[in-house]
Parts: C-alpha cells; structure tokens; sequence
C-alpha cells in the first residue's frame, strides 16, 4: 500500500458537512490514500471573535499538509468580517485559480452542448488586494494593482496548463482601451510570455466583446486567462452556462500550497435535509488528488460520477422529466457514485488523468528593465465643495508653486479645468495636477512638500497625493 498523503480538510458550514461527507466517502471508496487532518474555518470562528474565520493553529496544520479541501463557509454579514477565501490565498500565495466548465448534454440542461473550456484567474491582485478609502463625504476609491510579476506567474501557468493538458489555445481578457496602464500591462506580458509557446494560439479579446462571445459560443474558446475580478465574474458564469453552478470544482494553486473547494456558496437553507448535490466539491477533490499525483484514483472517481449523471441518478437542482430517472438525496447520490467505481460514461466523454497533467508548474520572475525613473509632478487631491470648477482653478493659480505649474484639474476622472465644461458634473474630490515646470531641471520630493504646506496655508485640505512619474521618457500615469 502506498503512502498516505496527509491534507487538511475543513468541513465548512451550512450544506458544507453534507457534501464533505459524500466526497470523502467516494474518494476513499475509490482508492485515494489520504491522511486526513480536520480544522475548523467559518462561521462559528467568526462568531467566537476571530475576525479572519480561521484559528491561528489552523495555519499551523495547513503548513505542514500545504494540500487543503475546503467546504463552503458562511461568513457573517456586517462590517468586520474578512473574507477566509481571499486571506487563505493571499498568505499562502495561491496565485493561480483552475476552473474548468464542461457541458454534459444531453443529461443535464444547457443552452451550450459543446462546451469544455477553463479559466485561469489571478488570486492575489487587482482590485481584490482590498484596499479602499472614503476619501471625501461623496467619494470613495478601490485601488486596482496589476504588477509585473503577478501577472507573470498567472499568465505562464495559463500556457504552462495548456501544454500539460493537451489544451490547444490560451485567450486573454482585458480591458486596455480604457484601463490603458493596468490592463495594458496585462496584456503587454500576455504577448511577451506567449512568444515563447508557438505550439499554443494566442487570442485577446476586450473582456466585455469577449464575455458576449464566450456567453453565445464557448466552444470557440479553451483555455482563458484573466485578472482576478473579469476571472471571479464569468468563471461563475460559464458554471452557470454549464447547467447549474453547483456542478463548479475549483484549484487555487500556488508554489508551495494548493486548496480545492466548490465554487459555490454554504447555501444554509438547504443544509440538514440531504438534498444537496455534492458534485462541485467532488470535482474539486478530482483535482485534489491530480494535483498529489493520484491519477488512478482520480480517473475513477471522475468517470464514475459521469457515469451516475449518464444513468439518470440526478439530485434535485438538475433532475429533469424526461431525462433523469432517480431523484436522490445527497447521500445516496454519493452512493450511487461509489456503485459505479471502475465504469466509465459510454456517452459523455470519459477522462483519463495522466502525471503530465500536473507537471509542476513554478512561476518564474519576468526581466525587468532598468528603466530610468523620473519624478515630473505629483496630482493632489483636494476635498472643496465651495464653488465651481473654475474658481477652484483661479483659487489655486495664485498660489506660488516653486518648480510647479498647476496644469489641470479633473473631477471624477474628467477634465473641469482649464476649458471645462460647466454642464460636467463634479463631486467634492478633485484632482489637480502640478508638473514640473523645466524640462530636465532636477526635481525633488520637497518641491511637493513645499507645495502641499501652502496648500495647507491656504486653507485647503489634501486628502491624497500621486507622483508622477517618466520611465525612460514614456508617461507612467494617466492623462
């Protein structure tokens, strides 16, 4: 008997410890050597008064498994609760998340019979690093940050996947005709890292033509990568496209660490009554043992239970007159499986897990050029509310700025200042931007300091400042 491979499980809330029990129960069934280590996460952690939902000890067993499953979990509503999932990827730096969609026409009801595609989302970043400010009564801001390396490791696990698994074509999702730097950096090392795989066709689609396409045709699509909130959203939506979210396994994957879970939530008005379907957690056990190299076992898990969907043996959330046959509850779903241990579907496409197909993937750091960095002004944000646009700009003209000019004044994004229009609606935020006056004339961090104490003198209150920066004479901000 081979060794067991120790993972720590946590049992969740709601319908969680239901659909733990199934899939535990199948995947021993079938063979999988597994050295079971339980935590508690959730809603009772939260309740007891530990804010991130999880018991520091917890981290300490996590540590030494570095393999988690984890069950949904109900986070209370109200303001001081963190969110488990993005904490557990963020400290152990589960930077990819695997989430495949696969259409099981004609057993389950879709609107896309061919359709087998998964996406690839980043885990760390974007606007899910969570930092956020109300910055004035009428403002609020979210932080978006793309960086070179996360984006890197993201984007060369995408190609790195493809190859593994035999996918012919990596698209890319973004929305650099707006967000021109942050998108735009993106897309830039999506073209740079996919030089380097001509056996894998590269498409990019702006992420809101490209979600129309993937919802009317995804069988033109196969392995699509993404930032974290576009990857967040349409993951869920091609579940959904699938026939039902709940069908969602999914792999959050790191260098070191790695948890599988459902894509779905605890759904605490189904727990308790054997009614949920245990299948999104199930397949993200099938990628749990791919990813601890017990193929075997996870080839016959996967093909019993698209045998037991091909049978007819559906719950209730996808059971259909006409097409299903059994209506069962969650336990017997899960014995129904278990029944069909060493079958294979004769209709759907059976599956046939190989070691390439979790060959392991390590990021590797990008070239960063040396780009000369030149500090070139700063945008400082004001909170004012006594007049228009244009008596803010002549307020501010008068006041001396040594080595800077107040060039522009935008609010909300858009120009008010010089040339506005007076018909642009403003809030209480502005931002006035200050460059520096000769080109090439040294400038200092205290030209802004300098500026900000009139400011200050003056009565005004700066809520924020932005430096404005050149690499290698190229812009690095927005106009």
């Amino acid at each position: 008997m081979s060794q067991k491979t120790p993972i720590t499980v946590a049992y969740g809330d709601g319908i969680g410890p239901e659909i733990m029990d199934a899939t535990l129960k199948i995947i021993e069934a079938a063979g999988a050597q597994i050295d079971i280590n339980v935590i508690e996460v959730g809603e009772q952690v939260y309740l007891k008064g530990n804010a991130e939902g999880i018991d520091p000890t917890a981290w300490e067993i996590l540590d030494k498994t570095k393999v988690f499953l984890k069950a949904p979990i109900t986070t209370p509503q109200g303001g001081g609760y963190k969110s488990l999932n993005v904490a557990t990827r963020k400290r152990l730096g589960l930077y990819a998340n695997i989430r495949p969609s696969v259409s099981y026409h004609p057993f389950i009801k879709t609107k896309h019979p061919v359709m087998n595609l998964v996406i690839i989302r980043e885990n760390e970043e974007d606007l899910y690093a969570g930092i956020e400010y109300k910055q004035t009564r009428q403002t609020t801001q979210g932080m978006k940050l793309i960086t070179i390396p996360g984006s890197e490791k993201i984007i060369r696990y995408a190609f790195e996947y493809a190859r593994n698994n035999g996918r012919k074509k990596v698209t890319c999702f973004v929305k650099d005709n707006i967000m021109k730097i942050t998108d735009g950096l993106f897309h830039k090392i999506f073209d740079k890292i996919g030089e380097e795989y001509e056996d894998i066709e590269k498409e990019v689609w702006i992420v809101d033509v490209g979600s129309a396409k993937l919802a009317t045709v995804p069988e033109k699509f196969d392995v699509i990568v993404l930032e974290n909130l576009y990857g967040d959203i349409l993951s869920d939506v091609v579940a959904e496209m699938s026939g039902s979210i709940g069908l969602g396994g999914s792999a959050n994957i790191g260098d070191h660490y790695a948890m599988f879970e459902a894509i779905h939530g605890s759904a605490p008005r189904r727990a308790g009554q054997n009614l949920a379907n245990p299948t999104g957690l199930l397949l993200g056990a099938v990628l749990m043992l791919v990813h601890i190299q017990q193929h075997d076992v996870a080839t016959k898990v996967h093909n019993a239970w698209l045998k037991t969907i091909e049978d007819g043996v559906h719950t209730y959330d996808i059971f259909r007159d006409g097409v299903s046959k059994t209506k069962v509850g969650t336990k017997e779903f899960a014995d129904a499986i278990i029944k069909r241990i060493g079958q294979k579907p004769e209709v759907l496409q059976a599956v046939d897990y190989h070691p390439r197909d979790d060959k392991k993937i390590m990021s590797q750091a990008i070239s960063v050029s040396k780009e000369i960095k030149e500090l070139v002004g700063v945008d400082v944000f004001l909170d004012w509310d006594k007049g228009s646009a244009e008596d803010l700009g002549q307020m501010l003209t008068k006041i001396e700025s040594p080595g800077l000019k107040l060039t522009s004044i935008s609010n909300r994004g858009a120009k008010v200042w010089p040339e506005g229009f007076k018909e642009t609606f403003c809030s209480d935020l502005w931002r006035c931007r200050y460059e520096k006056i000769k080109i090439g004339e040294m400038f200092k961090h205290q030209n802004i300091t300098e500026l900000l104490n009139k400011l200050y003198d003056s009565g005004f209150d700066f809520v924020k400042t932005e430096n404005l920066y050149n690499f290698d004479g190229e812009k690095g901000y927005s106009a």
